[in-house]
């Protein structure tokens, strides 16, 4: 479904990562307090992703380009959420402090203070813009905090407006639902969290609405298409809810097991109107999963990683996925429907009669030969240490595209 054209390498490892809601471009958070804005190249005007022509930039806009890199925390930088309007960045560290940046240069324009937990620091997990003036930001200790922004243009002494606890441990994922048809805003006013082994459901007015009983793991990673809750967790079962909050209530469970023992720990939509999830794995997989209304069915994966697992994955507004884990990006484009035609067409093509009577006398094609040759010609890879990543310098940052100079 996805073929990989980049792999950007980072300094240290990856922690969080954001999307631009309507440009090609990419926040990363790392484990050094870092926080890089990257930009990818623009797809041609009128352009369509599954179009082999048209799939790969063609007017030299061939890089990913590192549009600003800083050292935004002391402590790492957990979270990152850009604003609905997409002008400003937001990021949260374990130093305490959620800072507000432009997106043009990431000059900081306002400061918030993480409140503490019973008189000591509480780390952030979480920041999520609900809406323009909602900001929702998630803590180590399960706390929930609201704050509305609209009386707060310098971010000066802001409290949060409510502070709720919908978990017994930090939250793990948060995902808003579909607005209600009763919304004049266009924006939602309930979000899904999951953490600990529980899944709620909470509503900016009303506070927690839902609140599951213990489902007997670790829940990490959740996602809404329509009116499906989607939950993954530790144990590599994904849970479908149908029918929205009502199913949820019900308890209307479809579960289905992707990988048995393999933590599914983000996940994400694939496009808008289809019914396809991307689930990004602890074995450093990504999978493809079609949720339908009998349940879901994983068809097909991609590696991200042979050492680490991915930790944040999203598709970009223009239809290019980014999976980050370890010390690297990668970037993956949609397969044109040519190339999978291609596919289908080699699956089908069966040997030649010569061929295989060369292979039943114990002669080898000139073809396999070459295949183990570049085998033992290719160096083993050395795995290494998670959280070891040295600063490998420079603020600008290019890399280019596969298949694209």
């Amino acid at each position: 479904m996805f073929d990989s054209i980049c792999t950007f390498p980072l300094s240290s490892d990856l922690l969080a990562q954001a999307v631009h809601p309507h440009f090609p471009l990419i926040a990363l958070g790392l484990a050094s307090g870092h926080v890089q804005l990257l930009r990818l190249p623009a797809l041609p005007p009128n352009s369509n992703p599954t179009s082999k022509a048209q799939s790969r930039s063609t007017n030299g806009l061939s890089t990913v380009e590192t549009a600003w890199r800083t050292r935004r925390h002391k402590g790492s930088c957990r979270s990152l959420a850009f604003t609905t309007d997409g002008a400003h960045l937001s990021s949260a560290g374990t130093d305490g402090v959620v800072k507000v940046a432009t997106i043009e240069y990431g000059q900081v324009i306002g400061k918030i203070a993480v409140p503490h937990s019973n008189g000591r620091p509480d780390s952030p997990t979480l920041l999520h813009a609900l809406s323009p003036q909602t900001l929702l930001l998630a803590t180590d200790s399960s706390a929930l905090h609201i704050y509305d922004l609209r009386d707060h243009a310098t971010f000066q002494d802001i409290r949060p407006q409510q502070t709720h606890n919908p978990h017994d441990d930090y939250i793990s994922s948060l995902t808003p639902l579909a607005p209600s048809e009763s919304s004049t805003s266009g924006y939602s006013r309930q979000w899904l969290s999951t953490g600990s082994s529980t899944l709620a459901v909470t509503d900016v007015r009303k506070g927690v609405v839902f609140q599951s009983e213990d489902l007997g793991e670790e829940l990490l990673s959740g996602t809404v298409l329509g009116e499906k809750l989607i939950v993954g967790g530790e144990k590599g079962a994904l849970r479908v809810w149908e029918g929205g909050i009502k199913g949820l209530t019900e308890g209307t469970e479809k579960r289905t097991t992707l990988q048995k023992d393999e933590s599914l720990d983000v996940m994400c939509p694939i496009s808008p109107g289809e019914d396809w999830i991307a689930v990004g794995l602890g074995d450093g997989s990504v999978r493809f999963v079609q949720v339908g209304g009998k349940g879901a069915c994983a068809v097909e994966g991609v590696k991200h990683d042979e050492v680490e697992g991915v930790v944040t994955l999203a598709i970009e507004p223009e239809g290019r996925m980014i999976s980050g884990g370890g010390s690297i990006v990668k970037i993956w484009e949609r397969k044109s429907t040519d190339d999978m035609d291609d596919e289908k067409e080699e699956e089908q093509v069966d040997e030649p009669d010569d061929l295989k009577d060369d292979q039943a006398d114990g002669v080898e094609s000139d073809q396999s030969q070459g295949e183990s040759s570049e085998e033992e010609r290719r160096p083993k890879r050395k795995k290494r240490k998670r959280n070891k990543g040295k600063d490998r310098g420079g603020s600008n940052h290019i890399m280019a595209f596969k298949g694209m100079d």
